[in-house]
């Protein structure tokens, strides 16, 4: 060793400077086994996790059957008058709540008033036609009895002169005269009866409306359809609901019959056609258990059930449906429409159209 300069200064001895570099090499040891353990704890963990979540999606998957190709239906009625003319009244707006037989429209009843007088009128007409008929039958009889008594008269006097021809004291002239008067004696009694006979057809009554004549029948038969017409100038909702499409009712416009005017939605009765994949149906049936989510709500969820599966798939029922036989055909999944009953009650107005998203319980009970 050299010698030491400064007296007053201790040199350590070699060993003794090398000791801290030494107590530093397990330190570097355990960090670096540390970051190895890491490293195959993290190269691991990933398999398993992507393991865990494929059994994940397989017990799901084979236990749910969702879609997301779900809308809310609601049964909307359209109204149109059943008679035409002019409206005078409208008693409904845009989104407006109704009960059924609340006023939608009034078309101007005055015309039909009208036609309801004339039919009036008309069985009146038909009342005299037929009080005319019996007066004509009654003559025709009497008619007849007149005949009758002119033929007993005309062959009284044919056989005097036949006697008076026989002695002489009469001519052939007055003889002919008296068979003439014979015969048209008996031709008045024929058309005395065919005047009966026509009188008592005219008023007869048929099996269709037994006891009443045709005539005050087709009368009385207008002016019922006379009262309905103007009862149906006031046009009232069907059923409960929200009025939508009512911009066509404009106060002084004409309504053309069977013309849709107005619809009512029916938004008390709500449900959810679900077009499932069909691959999805193969364990679905009635009964089934099912969750319901809706875009418009993300907070609201409902419960339901399977309540009908479709007899088609969406493409069978559509305008112009698919043709698959030629050369270029390309299998495509089909839809079919499975209709979900709502089983909750909505907190959140149910519009029909919006999008919802619909999953089933495949494992739950069938009826």
């Amino acid at each position: 060793m050299a010698d030491n300069p400064n007296p007053n200064i201790e040199i350590p001895e070699s060993h003794d400077i090398a000791k801290p570099h030494d107590e530093a090499e397990p330190e570097l040891a355990d960090i670096s086994l540390a970051r190895r353990i890491s490293r195959w704890i993290l190269m691991l963990s990933v398999p398993l996790i992507l393991v865990g979540f494929g059994v994940f999606y397989w017990i799901n998957s084979s236990r749910y059957a969702s879609t997301d190709n779900a809308y809310v239906q609601q049964n909307i009625v359209s109204v149109s008058s059943e008679v035409g003319g002019k409206i005078i009244e409208v008693g409904v707006s845009e989104n407006q709540p109704v009960e059924a037989g609340d006023l939608l429209f009034a078309i101007d009843p005055e015309p039909f008033e009208l036609e309801v007088a004339q039919s009036s009128a008309r069985i009146a007409a038909a009342q005299v036609e037929v009080q005319n008929l019996e007066t004509d039958y009654q003559v025709s009889g009497v008619d007849i009895e007149v005949a009758r008594k002119d033929i007993a008269f005309a062959q009284s006097n044919y056989q005097r002169q036949a006697a008076l021809m026989e002695k002489g004291f009469t001519t052939r002239a007055r003889l002919d005269a008296a068979q003439h008067e014979v015969d048209v004696a008996r031709a008045k009694l024929k058309s005395a009866q065919a005047d009966v006979r026509a009188a008592r057809a005219r008023l007869s009554t048929g099996s269709a409306v037994p006891g009443k004549n045709p005539a005050i029948a087709n009368a009385q038969a207008a002016y019922e359809q006379a009262r309905l017409n103007l009862s149906r100038t006031r046009v009232v909702a069907p059923i409960s609901g929200r009025v939508a499409q009512s911009t066509r009712l404009q106060t002084g416009q004409m309504m053309v019959a069977g013309l849709p005017a107005v619809s009512i939605v029916d938004d008390q009765n709500s449900w959810i056609e679900a077009n499932f994949k069909e691959t999805d149906l193969a364990r679905m049936a009635v009964g089934q258990k099912a969750t319901i989510s809706f875009d418009a709500y993300p907070e609201l969820e409902l419960y339901g059930r399977v309540e009908s599966i479709g007899a088609g798939t969406g493409s069978e029922f559509s305008v112009l449906p698919a043709q698959n036989a030629n050369g270029n055909w390309v299998k495509v999944t089909q839809r079919v429409p499975v209709r979900i009953k709502i089983l909750d009650k909505s907190p959140r107005q149910l519009i029909a159209g919006i999008s919802a998203e619909v999953t089933v319980d495949l494992r739950t009970g069938k009826q």
